[in-house]
């Protein structure tokens, strides 16, 4: 399978490039601490919009101004890169300054005097570091070791969005980019019409997949053990706690966080296989997963704040290959931008369409029967 068109041949001696630039993953939830600076400061509601304002505004600029690295790590340099705790403890300590901005924010709120301007951009400021989190906790949740499956369930948390790691894992990477994945848009299909249909749909498959877990053993899926209940469990204590240390008034706060953070999840699920589709093969059954059922964007600055998340197809091929070791390959379909940039593009439905069904059709050859296509409920009568 190709990779990159200059794939790099280095000596065994080789060394990632972009090893002192992963940090800047945690500059994310370093951000509202600095929007509480700069409110304390000035006292304007402007400074609440800081976090949201560097996501998507100066982090696009910048990919921009860098452009693109599709640069691979050479095969034999992968099992050594793999190993190195260094970019496992950039993970883990996301999860720390994740929850120590919760807690400022929540104090923030509790202590009540924001115009609503300033609310806003509170509720948003949490809502992009935790729904952010749910990238990390992607990373951690494909992971053997239990300690990362259940740092994955903390990560998700903020959100209430725990079944995400059992949805993930067994229900998206089974039925990527076909019609009965509720988690891969379709061409024609917008955001708007996407997030009631993957939200509900991705619930609903997380339940029927962990209770089919247990009553397969013949058991009872009431339990502890069920990966679905102690992961909203944990949300439960958590917004518990955060009530009893702030007060009733924060429950409003807390919910309207978790629908912005978790919403963002779900417009990145969006980008990342619209219109694309798996085709049966002479068994009726899908073809494998390979790099042509997702979009990759190989943007410098948004791979790193992402933990790589852009090099989807790889990703997918290859669901345990840590984050640092993913590859780009040309076969996979390109985003025209990051992350970052398309994330604000697909909530204008008219410009998603113009910038993406031509790109939809140019990768099957202009012939949209392969494609994934969303098909609108006929009108009755």
């Amino acid at each position: 399978m190709a990779t990159d068109a200059q794939p790099i041949r280095p000596p065994a001696a080789w060394r990632d490039p972009r090893k002192p630039l992963w940090p800047l993953a945690l500059l994310v939830p370093a951000l509202p601490f600095l929007g509480w600076w700069a409110w304390h400061s000035t006292g304007a509601a402007w400074a609440w919009w800081l976090t949201p304002g560097v996501v998507f505004g100066l982090i696009p600029l910048v990919d921009l101004l860098i452009g693109d690295d599709r640069q691979n790590p050479p095969d034999e340099a992968v099992p050594r890169l793999a190993a190195d705790g260094y970019y496992r403890w950039l993970t883990y300590l996301y999860l720390p300054a994740q929850y120590a901005a919760l807690a400022l924010c929540c104090a923030i709120w509790a202590r009540g005097g924001l115009s609503w301007p300033a609310g806003a951009g509170l509720v948003a400021t949490v809502g992009v570091v935790n729904g952010i989190a749910i990238n990390t906790a992607h990373e951690l949740g494909h992971k053997r070791e239990n300690l990362e499956r259940w740092l994955s369930k903390i990560a998700l948390a903020p959100t209430g969005y725990g079944h995400f790691f059992v949805e993930h894992n067994r229900g998206h990477h089974t039925r990527v980019a076909t019609p009965e994945d509720p988690a891969s848009s379709r061409l024609g299909e917008s955001f708007w019409a996407f997030w009631p249909r993957t939200v509900l749909g991705g619930l609903r498959s997380a339940w029927r997949l962990e209770t089919s877990r247990f009553r397969l053993r013949g058991r009872s899926p009431w339990t502890h053990r069920n990966d679905v209940l102690n992961a909203w469990a944990m949300t439960v204590l958590l917004f518990a706690v955060l009530v009893v240390v702030f007060g009733v008034g924060v429950l409003p706060f807390l919910l309207l966080q978790a629908v912005f953070g978790f919403s963002l999840l779900e417009v990145v699920n969006y980008l990342e296989h619209y219109g694309l589709a798996r085709q049966r093969n002479a068994a009726g059954r899908y073809e494998k997963v390979d790099p042509r059922h997702s979009w990759n964007s190989d943007r410098t600055v948004t791979n790193v704040f992402l933990f790589q998340l852009q090099r989807h197809s790889d990703h997918h091929a290859n669901p345990l290959r840590r984050y640092q070791t993913l590859r780009s390959f040309d076969a996979s379909p390109q985003l025209p931008a990051g992350y970052a940039t398309m994330v604000v593009v697909a909530l204008i439905p008219p410009l998603w369409r113009r910038l993406m069904d031509r790109r939809v059709l140019d990768h099957y050859a202009g012939d949209a029967t392969l494609a994934n296509v969303h098909r609108r409920p006929a009108r009755r009568g």
